[in-house]
C-alpha cells in the first residue's frame, strides 16, 4: 500500500503496504498488553470498547492466546510502532511499540482502518465483529513536538469541549495541547491563593464583535473558569490520549483581566475593567518584587495541576510606552542597569522562569522575548515568522516553529470577504499542507556550533472571532489535518494532489462522524457565514511581514 490508496490513512504513514489477508476483530476478544505498554489501554478501550463496542478483556500476562496484541519492543523509538493486521494469524491484530506512545499511534491508525464508525461514540447497531483489511504499517513521526493552541481566555470553552478537542488532536497524532488560559479579555484557571482573579477576572461584560477594528459589540456578558478539579481532569484525560498539557500564564503584558481583580499588579494605572475589545491593549504589568512574588505564587499552582515538563509565560506584545513615563518603573530598570524599560520585557520573564527552572521546569516564551537576559534553557516560539526563531537558535535556545502567516487557523480560510469573519491572511488547506517548519535558513541556524534544536511546529486556535466549539471546529478543520500531516509524516512522502484525494475520499467522512463541523473544502455552508460581522484582511510576504490591508476589509 501506499498513501493514495482508498484506505486513506491521515496523517500518512511512513511506511505501509497491503499485506496477510483481511480479517474480521470477533466481537468480543481478549487483548493482551505488555507491562510497558498498558498506557495505551485507555485509547485501546475507548476505540474497540465504547466506540466499536465490542467486549474486551484487557490481560497482561505472558500466557494464552489473544485475537489483539500490543508488545514492547525496546529497540524501537518510544513514539514508533509496527501494526500488523492478517486474518489468518493470531494475533489477528499485533502492535509492537517502543513506549505507550508508539502503541496509542499504532491504535488510532487501526481506529482509522476500521471505518468511520470507530470515530462515533458508540455503535449504531448490533456488534457483529469488526473487518479490517490485511496491513503492514510501519510509522513513526518526523517531530516529537506537535502541538496546537487553544485559545480559552478570549471566548471561555467549557470543559466537556476541551475534553472533546483533546480526542480529535490525539486522533491525529498530534501530542501537545498548548492551552491559553489568561489574557486580556479573561483569567481561565482557579488560583487558591488569590481568589479574585476568578471572581472578577474571569468575565467581562461584553465582547467586541468582529476584527479589532469594528465598531460593534455584543451587549452580552462572557466568561467561565476551570476549577483545579477541572483542570486536573483534563491533564490526567489528555495524559490518557497521549497528549500533553503544556499552560499559558501570559506576562507582562495580555494581562488586564488580572490587573482588574488586584489593582496592584499595574500600580501605574488607574483601576481597570476586563478588557471587552480585541487587538493591541496598552496596559502591562507592574516590574515590582511584589508583582513577582504574586505570579510565583500562581505558577506554584499551576505546577501543583499540570505535569508538562514547560510552562509558556508568554512575553508577547508588551506595550511598554507607560513604563516609559512611571518614575518607578524607569528607576527600577535604572536600579537593575538595563538600558531602557524595553529591557524590562525579558529580565522579567527571566525572573520567573528562574522560578520554574528550579522546580524542574522549563519556560517557554513567544519570540519577542530574546537576547541575552533570557536563559538559553528557555523555549522559543517563533510566531512572527521565521526570524525570531532563527535568531533564538543561533542564541543557543530550542524552538518550536508556528509562524502567525502560516499557521494560525483563526485567519481566514479563503480569499475574499465570505469567512465568517475574513480576519488575517487566507490559510487554505493547501497554504497549511505546504508549510515547512525545516526551512533552508531554519536547518542553517539549527546545524551552527552551539545552536539550540527545532523541537517541532504548533498551530494556533485563537478565540477572538470563535465564539463557540461549532466556531472552533470550523477553523480548525480540516486545516489542523493537514498540519499534523506536515509535523508527522516524512517530508519526502509529502504530496498535495494525494493528500487531498485521501482528505475527501476517506477522512473527511471519519470528521463527520466525529460529528466535527468542519469548513467545507468548496466554501461555508449558509449557516456558517456571518456576513454582518466585520473583517480585516490582511497580507503578508513571505517572511511574514505586514504588506497592507487588502482593498475591500470590512
Amino acid at each position: 500500500m501506499t498513501a493514495s490508496t482508498p484506505l486513506g490513512l491521515v496523517p500518512a504513514p511512513r511506511d505501509a503496504v497491503l499485506a496477510g489477508d483481511d480479517a474480521v476483530l470477533p466481537a468480543a476478544f481478549v487483548a493482551r498488553i505488555d507491562p510497558e505498554l498498558a498506557g495505551a489501554r485507555a485509547v485501546l478501550l475507548d476505540v474497540l470498547a465504547v466506540r466499536l463496542g465490542c467486549s474486551v478483556a484487557v490481560v497482561t500476562d505472558d500466557g494464552g492466546s489473544a485475537a489483539v496484541r500490543l508488545a514492547h519492543r525496546p529497540s524501537m523509538p518510544e513514539e514508533d510502532y509496527r501494526l500488523t493486521v492478517d486474518g489468518a494469524r493470531e494475533p489477528v491484530v499485533l502492535i509492537e511499540a517502543g513506549g505507550a506512545a508508539g502503541a496509542r499511534h499504532a491504535l488510532r491508525t487501526l481506529q482509522q482502518l476500521a471505518g468511520p464508525a470507530a470515530f462515533r461514540t458508540v455503535p449504531t447497531g448490533p456488534v457483529a465483529g469488526v473487518p479490517l483489511p490485511g496491513v503492514l504499517v510501519d510509522d513513526g513521526p518526523r517531530f516529537g513536538h506537535r502541538a496546537v493552541l487553544l485559545d480559552v481566555a478570549r471566548h471561555f470553552m467549557p470543559k466537556d469541549g476541551v475534553l472533546r478537542f483533546i480526542d480529535l488532536a490525539s486522533a491525529h497524532k498530534l501530542n501537545v495541547l498548548h492551552l491559553h488560559l489568561t489574557d486580556d479579555q479573561g483569567w481561565r484557571m482557579e488560583v487558591r491563593a488569590f481568589p479574585r482573579l476568578t471572581q472578577v477576572g474571569a468575565w467581562r461584560t461584553e465582547s467586541q464583535v468582529g476584527s479589532s477594528r469594528s465598531p460593534l459589540r455584543d451587549g452580552t456578558p462572557h466568561g467561565g473558569y476551570y476549577t483545579q478539579d477541572d483542570l486536573r481532569e483534563i491533564v490526567a484525560y489528555a495524559r490518557s490520549r497521549g497528549v500533553v498539557v503544556v499552560p499559558e500564564i501570559d506576562v507582562p503584558g495580555h494581562s488586564q483581566a488580572a490587573i482588574a481583580a488586584y489593582p496592584h499588579l499595574a500600580p501605574h494605572l488607574p483601576p481597570q475593567q476586563v478588557w471587552t475589545r480585541w487587538g493591541l491593549n496598552p496596559h502591562a504589568l507592574g516590574v515590582s518584587d511584589e508583582v513577582l512574588a504574586f505570579f510565583r505564587t500562581v505558577l506554584d499552582e499551576v505546577m501543583e495541576i499540570f505535569d508538562a515538563p514547560m510552562i509558556c509565560l508568554g512575553g508577547d506584545e508588551v506595550p511598554t510606552q507607560e513604563w516609559a513615563t512611571d518614575p518607578e518603573t524607569v528607576a527600577r530598570a535604572a536600579q537593575l542597569g538595563l538600558d531602557d524599560v524595553d529591557e524590562l520585557v525579558p529580565w522579567f520573564v527571566a525572573q520567573l522562569a528562574e522560578h520554574l527552572r528550579a522546580h524542574g521546569r522549563r519556560a517557554t516564551v513567544w519570540d519577542e522575548v530574546g537576547g541575552a537576559r533570557v536563559p538559553t534553557d528557555v523555549v522559543v516560539n517563533s510566531w512572527r515568522g521565521y526570524r525570531g526563531g532563527i535568531d533564538a537558535l543561533r542564541d543557543g535556545h530550542d524552538v518550536v516553529v508556528c509562524p502567525e502567516h502560516e499557521v494560525y487557523l483563526d485567519h481566514r480560510a479563503a480569499a475574499g470577504l465570505d469567512e465568517p469573519a475574513p480576519v488575517g491572511t487566507v490559510h487554505t488547506v493547501e497554504d497549511v499542507y505546504r508549510f515547512e517548519p525545516l526551512t533552508e535558513q531554519v536547518a542553517e541556524a539549527a546545524a551552527e556550533p552551539g545552536a539550540g534544536a527545532v523541537l517541532g511546529a504548533q498551530a494556533h486556535v485563537w478565540t477572538e472571532q470563535l465564539d463557540s466549539g461549532r466556531r472552533v471546529d470550523y477553523a480548525a478543520y480540516p486545516r489542523l489535518t493537514a498540519f499534523a500531516e506536515v509535523v508527522w509524516s516524512p517530508l519526502e512522502r509529502r504530496d498535495w494532489a494525494d493528500f487531498d484525494h485521501r482528505l475527501r475520499g476517506a477522512h473527511l467522512a471519519r470528521l463527520d462522524a466525529a460529528g466535527v463541523e468542519y469548513r467545507p473544502l468548496d466554501g461555508p455552508h449558509p449557516w456558517q457565514r456571518r456576513p454582518a460581522v466585520p473583517g480585516w484582511p490582511l497580507r503578508f510576504d513571505e517572511l511574514g511581514r505586514l504588506v497592507h490591508a487588502e482593498d475591500g476589509a470590512r
